[in-house]
């Protein structure tokens, strides 16, 4: 993987953890989602398209699905503050019927990059 992907994911699972005292391996966060490496791929490359694609507005989305794992979801803007953008992600792992719901937050570093921020 190359370093922005690592960086991404890093700060995913920093985003997703609990006020637990220890952090937990983001390996174990992902797997606790139900999604794979793989799958986080899938999302932060549909995360990046919806952000790239013109300047973001609440309400826009964009669907995924990661073939390989049937792993799918849906991203969806929920706040434009600034730079910075809430982003809803509900992401339905394997394929399964249930779904799970993600917060995550975005901020353009002035470069046209969206970095995952706390």
């Amino acid at each position: 993987m190359n370093a922005p992907i690592l960086t991404a994911i890093a700060a995913f699972g920093i985003l997703l953890m609990t006020n637990a005292v220890e952090a937990k391996p983001l390996s174990r966060i992902i797997a606790e989602m139900g999604l794979s490496p793989a799958d986080f791929e899938v999302v932060n490359a549909a995360s990046n398209a919806l952000l790239t694609s013109g300047t973001p507005s609440v309400g826009q989305e964009r669907s995924w699905k990661n073939d390989d794992t049937g792993s799918k979801g849906t991203i969806r803007v929920q706040s434009v503050k600034g730079n910075c953008v809430g982003l809803q992600h509900v992401i339905q792992p394997d394929g399964g019927d249930q779904s799970r719901e993600i917060r995550t937050r975005r901020c353009n570093d002035g470069n046209g990059n969206w970095i995952l921020t706390p």
